[in-house]
């Protein structure tokens, strides 16, 4: 396991900080049954993790290992149930919610799926649950990929791939494999004093600058690692494992206008959102948040990167709430989010992660508690797709919360952005109250996009947004990154 990998593993000993992503796809009618699962064997035969468990490490500073089960059995993962009354969309977010809630079974692959049909409108829907130690959002849209068809006629797979080979771990090969592990640890340790060696060369040229560099190395550490006092919230602060699900859509036009329009990008778009929302929600209950703590995942992936598992790092940031006009607001985002690209600390993750690894996970989960919102942004198929001949209308992602408040994880699909909300039913126990919060400030920023150009006549309709009046004037507008 990597050292990411193994975080999410050893988070989970405290049922708040369970790490499960589940993917719920929408289709317009149930897929071939068969045909599915033929995809989603050929995945497993292609996707090491889909057929290994994990197998803990006997000595706690070397990391858990994956190792392929030899018990595998795919129809354990696979699941088909007919959708209960009343057969709407609220029965598949119901059954998500459990889905998300529910253990994994540690001894098996950390997988599951579930096909739900008959829905009310003739539709079905795929759920999958994942644990975020054996995939990030990057990945699991990869996967996606092996199963989903451009076509409704299912494709022919070809020649099925072998199944792994089984992999005998009985304690005395565990412990020698272990040993071995350490000792490659111990001999990269060994080797740093050399590494250091034109380190100490520059700081010898150039002492202050090396002493300012380290500071602020010692500094990025510990915005991304150190201890929080407790959440910035006044009002979102108790923490329980109960969950609620909700979505909320936006066209991804939309949110590229209301980025253009200030100068920034469709994340910083999102990120105001989410930010509007819970200002307002705030002042639903008589109080106010300035700021507020945010965790935002970003990926780390070469662009020639194909690996599956977790390469991302977690940034730590204070995101303004209270400011209430969204422009001013998308433009602050803006400023912070790019900066904390460049925090020294980046390069560091697996070290950070591996210590972390070390501590007590009443520590680890004092620092991800003290968290107000998780806000992550992942990049979809940008075209239609289709599974065993079920075309997927809108896919939605609901990412873990461990520890905090919400999670709200925005995925696009086909020109739509898909924003799956994870909500502590403690810390929010009124989530139709935080959803008409979210609403409100999604139509807000969407304006953004619409307001009338400058040269426009005075008396000249506005433009529509959601149904709202835009009352904002159009920025002056310059080149931009419009995936955020």
């Amino acid at each position: 396991m990597g050292a990411s990998d193994a975080f999410s593993w050893h988070v989970e000993r405290d049922p708040v900080l369970r790490p499960s992503i589940v993917l719920v796809a929408w289709l317009d009618r149930a897929p071939e049954w068969n045909a599915l699962v033929a995809r989603v064997d050929r995945a497993s035969r292609l996707i090491p993790s889909l057929r290994q468990r994990v197998i803990e490490s006997p000595l706690p500073v070397v990391a858990p290992r994956w190792t392929y089960d030899p018990h595998f059995d795919l129809d354990w993962h696979v699941h088909r149930v007919r959708a209960p009354e009343p057969r709407t969309r609220d029965a598949v977010l119901q059954f998500a919610r459990q889905s998300a809630m529910d253990a994994f079974e540690r001894a098996r692959p950390l997988w599951e799926l579930t096909l739900m049909e008959g829905l009310e409108d003739g539709g079905a829907a795929l759920i999958v649950k994942v644990h975020h130690s054996l995939s990030d959002g990057v990945s699991g849209v990869r996967m996606l990929a092996l199963v989903a068809d451009p076509k409704r006629k299912p494709r022919s797979l070809g020649t099925l791939p072998p199944a792994p080979p089984d992999e005998p771990m009985d304690q005395l090969t565990l412990v020698a494999s272990t040993v071995g592990r350490a000792a490659e640890q111990l001999t990269r340790l060994a080797w740093q004093p050399a590494a250091a060696i034109p380190a100490l060369a520059r700081a010898a040229r150039d002492p202050v600058g090396f002493a300012r560099g380290a500071v602020a190395m010692a500094q990025s550490v510990y915005r991304t690692a150190g201890p929080s006092s407790g959440a910035l919230s006044p009002l979102m602060r108790d923490r329980a494992t109960t969950r609620q699900l909700a979505t909320l859509d936006v066209a991804l036009d939309d949110l590229k206008a209301a980025a253009k329009a200030t100068g920034g990008t469709v994340n910083d778009a999102y990120l105001a959102v989410i930010t509007g929302g819970l200002r307002r929600y705030h002042e639903r209950h008589d109080t106010s948040a300035g700021s507020l703590r945010a965790v935002v995942p970003v990926n780390l992936r070469a662009l020639d990167d194909t690996g599956w598992g977790n390469k991302i790092t977690l940034l730590r940031l204070t995101l303004p709430v209270g400011e209430p006009d969204p422009g001013e607001r998308m433009r602050a985002l803006h400023r912070i989010t790019q900066a904390a690209r460049g925090e020294p600390s980046l390069p560091l993750t697996g070290v950070i992660a591996g210590a972390l690894n070390l501590l007590p996970v009443g520590y680890v989960g004092g620092i991800l508690k003290h968290v107000d919102f998780l806000a992550s942004n992942v990049t979809g198929p940008p075209a239609r797709v289709y599974l065993a001949g079920g075309k997927v209308t809108g896919l939605c992602a609901f990412g873990p919360t461990i520890g905090a408040s919400l999670n709200a994880t925005l995925l696009s699909y086909a020109g739509t952005c898909h924003i799956g909300i994870n909500i502590d039913s403690a810390a929010v126990p009124d989530p139709d109250v935080l959803l008409a919060c979210l609403r409100e400030s999604l139509t807000e920023v969407t304006a953004l996009g619409t307001a009338p150009d400058p040269g426009q006549p005075a008396d000249a309709p506005a433009g529509l947004a959601n149904g709202a009046p835009s009352h904002q004037p159009r920025r002056e507008r310059r080149r931009h990154d419009e995936k955020g």
